[in-house]
């Protein structure tokens, strides 16, 4: 899965650690989902969307096969 998170936190000047944070979190976990090492769970998803004030499909892109 594609996600957009870094690009949201970056326009919005939210640090990892930061972002970690506000999601309790960690940094290390914030890390993998930008570099898509990790793909959340949906309640996290949830969260982080609601932090950017907007959709998970937003944020996060389901590749077809």
């Amino acid at each position: 899965m594609k996600n957009r998170m870094k690009e949201f936190r970056e326009i919005h000047h939210i640090s990892q650690a930061q972002m970690a944070e506000m999601l309790n979190v960690s940094r290390q976990t914030i890390i993998s989902i930008e570099k898509e090492r990790y793909n959340p769970s949906l309640p996290l998803a949830i969260q982080i969307a609601r932090c950017f004030k907007t959709s998970v499909e937003e944020v996060f892109i389901l590749e077809e096969e």
